[in-house]
């Protein structure tokens, strides 16, 4: 399938590519793919293709098809966009989401690690849910942050303060769900008001919440996704008042381990907000 590369075609570099290099190639019959290439910021393109192709195996999820990955190039269907998550966009996405939600397996974690963004993610196996949420998301992305000097000694010691009180603010999910790991708007695409597909994810199998507490950081899904979720996979009482800040806190460690700015201060405030 390389040899695509080989057929007469525009390349059109575009942008939001923080990892890799991303171009769109126009071929002369009309055929368009995304060309990803590495940008050596730490991503790994083989890994992004394997997350890629197991969500098209394991669940119905709208998401690019790979026509080849290696570790230096990615290749994959272009998936229109031209525009804003519509109502109609975000009740699909909420169908799609609900259903991936519905993939289940007998423990926490995957058969291999994975990405967010550039940085490592851990997905040992794990019987307990809390177990995995404190130890592989909470306190390694906490870890991360304060090595790279972007979280304060302080924070991270009320962070393990947090960790402790774990069994007392989450209720264990009846089972471990597949998750798109990376939920937020600039993942889902859309195109004359419905959805087109999901891009870029961080796939484990986990507690639900995740996705539904990312899909809200930055006011990426709202009212409609939610009315429509909810009627599919009716949420537990508690999640918008406690839970989705909680496990915010792990893409906020991501972005504070990538960036520092205010991140740090998001991290402070709902920490204190659980002690």
């Amino acid at each position: 399938m390389i040899d695509l590369l080989d057929k007469s075609h525009r390349e059109r570099p575009l942008g939001g590519g923080c990892i890799a290099e991303v171009s769109l190639l126009e071929f002369e019959d009309g055929e368009k793919l995304i060309a990803k290439r590495d940008g050596g910021r730490g991503g790994d393109l083989e890994l992004e293709g394997w997350m890629l192709r197991y969500l098209a195996e394991t669940s119905e999820l709208a998401v690019p098809e790979v026509h080849y990955c290696d570790s230096e190039l990615l290749l994959m269907s272009w998936l229109p966009e031209d525009g804003g998550l519509t109502v109609e966009a975000e009740t699909q996405a909420a169908e799609q989401v609900a259903a991936l939600h519905d993939v289940s397996t007998a423990q926490f974690g995957l058969e291999r690690d994975t990405l967010i963004g550039p940085l490592h993610q851990p997905n040992p196996r794990e019987a307990d849910w809390i177990t995995f949420f404190r130890d592989h998301r909470l306190l390694y992305m906490a870890d991360l942050a304060k090595d790279r000097g972007r979280l304060p000694s302080g924070t991270r010691h009320q962070i393990d303060r947090l960790a402790n009180r774990l069994p007392d603010l989450i209720a264990p999910p009846e089972r471990p769900c597949l998750l798109h790991g990376d939920l937020w708007g600039g993942n889902i695409l859309a195109s004359r008001g419905r959805l087109s597909g999901f891009i870029d994810p961080a796939i484990y199998y986990g507690h639900a919440e995740m996705d539904l507490a990312f899909s809200t950081l930055f006011g990426s899904l709202g009212k409609a996704f939610f009315q429509r979720y909810g009627e599919l996979r009716p949420l537990e009482p508690g999640f918008f008042e406690e839970r989705r800040d909680l496990y915010n806190l792990y893409p906020l460690l991501v972005h504070t381990a990538l960036f520092g700015g205010g991140y740090p201060g998001a991290v402070k405030r709902i920490t204190e907000g659980f002690l």
